[in-house]
Order: C-alpha cells, then sequence, then structure tokens
C-alpha cells in the first residue's frame, strides 16, 4: 500500500479566536431568532401571550445553540451534557419553525388574494406553525434515535469471478460521535454490523465531531468491528475540522485500515478485489498533501484487479471514480438530507441524494448515513448498509 506524504491538520483555534466566533455566532443566531419573531408575530398582537411566549423562548434558544455547539469544550462534563442536548434540540427546532414561518407569511398574502378572510387566521396560523415544527422535531428525534435499519443492497458486477460471487461490503458512514452521540450508541451499531458477518466492512467518513482527547473513549468500540477482510476507512470533511492527523493515527491505533488515496488488494481463490479509498473531496483546501485522487488511489497493483471498489466520502467525486476505472464507489456525506425539506437542497451540492446510482459503467451507492449532524433529528431512517456482489 503507498504512503502519502504527512501532512498537518489545520491548527487548533485558540481561546482568542474561539471567543470571536462565539461572539459572531451569537450574532447571526440572535438575527435569525429575531426574523423569526418577525416571521410569526405578524397580524398578532404585540402585547398577546403568543407574542411574549415566543420571544421569551427565542432568547433562551439564543443563548442555548452557541453554547451547545461548543459544549465539547466544556470541562464539566453533566454541564456539557446538558448543553448539548438542549443546544442542539433547539437547533433543530429553529430550523423547522423559520421554514414553516416563512411558508406561513408566504401563504397568507396568497389566500387574501384569492378573497378569504385571513384575520381570523394570523394567531391561529402562528400556533400552528409552532405546533408542526414541535410535532417535526420530536418525531425527528424519534426516527434519530432509533437504530439503524439494514439496508440490503445487490450490486450486479459485469465479468465477476466465481470467487467473488455474494461477496459482503457492509457500509456504515456518517457516524458524527461527538455531543450527542457516544460510546453507547456506537456499541450498538457495532454489535448489528458484526450480526452481518461482513467480508468487508467499510466506513465512509464523517465519523467523529471533536478531537481525539475528548472522543478517545466514545470511539473505542470501532476497534471491535470483524469481518474477513478487515475494516477500511476514509476521511470525510468533518475529520478535518476534528484534527486530520491525529485520528488518522488513533483509527490505526483501533486497528482500521485507513487509506488516504490508498488500496490494497483482496486475495480469493485467484480472484482479486482492490479495496481503494480517497480522502475528502474537499481535503486539498486544508491539507494540499492529502488532496482528493481516485487516480493515484487504484494506481500499481490496482489497476489489474477484477473489481475495483471505491470509497469515498462525498458523491460528488464519483464522476472522477467512473473515469478511473472503478466498478463500485460507495459514498455518505448527504445524509439522505436529514430532515425535511433539506433532502430537496441536496441536489445543489451534490450529485445524488441516496441510494444505487449508475455513472458510465460505474456502480454508485450513497448511504443515508448511520447516525446523524448537530440536532438529534431524522425524517429519513439511518442505515447499515448491506452490500452483495452478484454476477451481472
Amino acid at each position: 500500500m503507498n504512503s502519502p506524504s504527512p501532512a498537518e491538520s489545520p491548527k487548533r483555534r485558540g481561546p482568542g479566536r474561539v471567543l470571536r466566533l462565539l461572539l459572531i455566532a451569537m450574532v447571526l443566531v440572535g438575527g435569525l431568532h429575531y426574523l423569526l419573531w418577525l416571521l410569526l408575530t405578524t397580524g398578532t398582537q404585540a402585547d398577546g401571550s403568543f407574542s411574549q411566549g415566543l420571544g421569551a423562548y427565542l432568547c433562551l434558544s439564543t443563548l442555548a445553540i452557541p453554547a451547545g455547539l461548543l459544549s465539547l469544550r466544556n470541562t464539566n462534563p453533566r454541564l456539557g451534557v446538558v448543553l448539548s442536548w438542549s443546544g442542539l434540540l433547539a437547533l433543530g427546532l429553529l430550523s423547522s419553525l423559520l421554514v414553516l414561518a416563512l411558508m406561513r407569511v408566504l401563504l397568507l398574502p396568497v389566500l387574501e388574494g384569492l378573497g378569504v378572510p385571513v384575520l381570523p387566521w394570523h394567531e391561529a396560523s402562528a400556533w400552528g406553525a409552532v405546533a408542526l415544527a414541535v410535532l417535526a422535531t420530536v418525531s425527528g428525534f424519534v426516527v434519530a434515535r432509533m437504530p439503524p435499519a439494514v439496508v440490503a443492497v445487490d450490486i450486479p458486477i459485469d465479468g465477476l469471478p466465481t470467487a467473488l460471487h455474494g461477496f459482503r461490503i457492509v457500509q456504515i458512514t456518517d457516524l458524527h460521535v461527538g455531543p450527542t452521540i457516544d460510546h453507547v450508541y456506537l456499541q450498538r451499531i457495532v454489535d448489528q454490523v458484526n450480526a452481518l458477518q461482513a467480508d468487508l466492512v467499510a466506513i465512509t467518513g464523517d465519523v467523529v465531531d471533536g478531537d481525539v482527547p475528548t472522543l478517545r473513549p466514545h470511539v473505542a468500540p470501532l476497534q471491535q468491528l470483524k469481518a474477513t477482510e478487515g475494516v477500511a476507512l476514509v476521511l470525510g470533511n468533518h475529520e478535518l475540522y476534528s484534527g486530520a492527523t491525529a485520528w488518522v493515527q488513533e483509527f490505526r491505533r483501533l486497528g482500521l485500515q485507513v487509506l488516504l488515496n490508498q488500496h490494497f488488494i483482496v486475495h480469493r481463490d485467484g480472484a482479486t478485489l482492490a479495496v481503494a479509498g480517497v480522502t475528502d473531496h474537499s481535503t486539498g483546501r486544508f491539507m494540499p498533501e492529502w488532496a482528493c485522487d481516485p487516480q493515484a488511489a487504484i494506481r500499481g497493483a490496482g489497476e489489474a484487479a477484477d473489481v475495483r471498489l471505491l470509497l469515498a466520502h462525498q458523491p460528488v467525486t464519483a464522476p472522477a471514480g467512473a473515469l478511473a476505472g472503478y466498478h463500485l464507489a460507495l459514498h455518505g456525506h448527504t445524509h439522505g438530507g436529514q430532515w425535511w425539506p433539506w433532502n430537496h437542497f441536496v441536489r445543489m451540492q451534490q450529485p445524488v441524494v441516496s441510494g444505487l446510482h449508475r455513472f458510465g459503467s460505474m456502480w454508485s451507492y450513497t448511504s443515508v448515513g448511520t447516525g446523524y449532524w448537530g440536532p438529534p433529528k431524522r425524517h429519513f431512517r439511518a442505515e447499515i448498509t448491506l452490500l452483495t456482489l452478484k454476477p451481472a
């Protein structure tokens, strides 16, 4: 396996910069909350119970969200847990409130233009928007905390050698171990994966949201993952934010095969499968030495392999993988949009949202993720993907 040049992760932010970022976040979050208050109180009594109650909650939310995002830096573990859950749940609720408040202010003039008397609906619609946002957040919380579903996908490969018929790859991705996903949550996933008796386990990035000293005990269950041909891992964009060099060392200490534009070969009764992995699509901006390169990842013996598998965090890497001659690429990153309506916006940045797709002669599978980012909120259930190679 080829060895890339060493590279350093972005420098850890100092206290002064953290304070500046916190102040900027407070201003931005406060502005969003004030906008939300204006949107939801349009047409209601300024001194009414709804306006006053909403204002009080939004003041608390303005403080809770930045505190929740920075909770991993708290030296008091119990306080950190409280800040994490309250802040991130508030962030999830804010997202739905903003969307529904915008829909409300756009819908009311339309109804008025159609001759519908809307005055009685001003306060009722505001209460309705809040109720729907709370319902979306509660239901999203329930789905997010459910065990991931096992999604079985058959991959037809032209000319697949008999020795590789039925080769089983289990993919997990976007675990986002951090503020609200801990070792207990991860242990449950590891147990599910091991029960599938995979030939290969593939982890396609965004494993963590935090630094190694903070999260080391929470990622420890990863060393229990079992597969006949081992566990391969590639970096996602969130590893770049969390200290990529340190995390590469930690993942390797746990016995995971970290692929930095590299590959290894699986041999089965004369047949060969090249397992290649690239760094995240955005890596070049942070660490030019590790810039994503599907061609380099397969260069050498892998070019002659019977089957060439690419692990790449973002689906946007898929076209380059097809040009490099891979048969199958596995991705994550999109979370399937995680919750409505953001699933409709993923295509603005990625070629696919989820599922099995074709890029030229290469199959590409994008998982909706095995964890969640930020708010514990999902409207699309997390998955552990079981991919089985079949003859076309």
